[in-house]
């Protein structure tokens, strides 16, 4: 695991192989889609160790003990960016079943770079902003530009940027330059810091569209 100010990269040979088979253009829907859940596991293990703990106790066949869990009276949000966000949440909603989610929608322009909102499931405020955590899940931090909105959305709110972290497969320099240089305290999680982008905005080497490459609309 490589630890670059507030972005941790995992350097795991697990997460090599899946991310070689994500890469290969050769590499079918399921393969594809096998080897990214992989990685996921691995991903949202790692971001979730920022996420509280209490002690409790418990009771087992021999003995009482004390126990540390994750704290009850926190909330905390899974927010894939749509569509290709969708697959990670699946992971994470498995590993955090109290989780709420809220799905952020966004197409970029292929001529300005920029995104485009068309859709966030957003209900009214949060409960407690100091107890509320957030884990936005974008496969590809390449711009920046939908993952600055998408963590603006929630610190526009109130959310501390402390207790927001961004996953990511792999992320573009640019990106990681654009999203820390915003939020200081922003922490992001990824399987890969690729070379740069071309000149169509796309990660180089990267793996192409990652959303195309989830749900087989090439």
């Amino acid at each position: 695991m490589e630890q670059i100010q507030n972005v941790t990269v995992l350097n795991h040979p697990l997460i090599k192989t899946n991310l070689a088979v994500l890469r290969d253009k050769n590499s079918d829907c399921e393969l594809f889609n096998l080897a990214l859940k992989r990685i996921s596991y691995a991903l949202f293990y790692e971001a979730s160790k920022y996420l509280p703990t209490e002690t409790i106790k418990v009771q087992t066949p021999i003995i009482d003990t004390e126990n540390e869990v994750i704290k009850k009276d926190i909330d905390v949000i899974i927010a894939p960016v749509l569509r290709a966000g969708l697959v990670f949440s699946d992971i994470a909603q498995w590993l955090l079943p109290f989780s709420h989610v809220h799905h952020l929608g966004m197409y970029r322009n292929e001529e300005t770079l920029e995104p485009i909102w068309y859709y966030n499931k957003m209900k009214g405020k949060f409960k407690n902003l100091d107890k509320t955590y957030v884990f936005i899940l974008d496969p590809m931090l390449a711009t920046g530009n939908s993952g600055y909105d998408a963590v603006h959305n929630f610190v526009k709110q109130g959310i501390d940027e402390k207790n927001i972290v961004f996953i990511s497969l792999i992320c573009a320099p640019e990106g990681i330059k654009k999203l820390t240089g915003a939020y200081k305290n922003l922490k992001i999680i990824t399987a890969q810091v690729d070379l740069k982008l071309n000149e169509r905005g796309y990660i180089v080497p990267g793996l192409g569209d990652a959303g195309d490459r989830i749900f087989n609309t090439l």
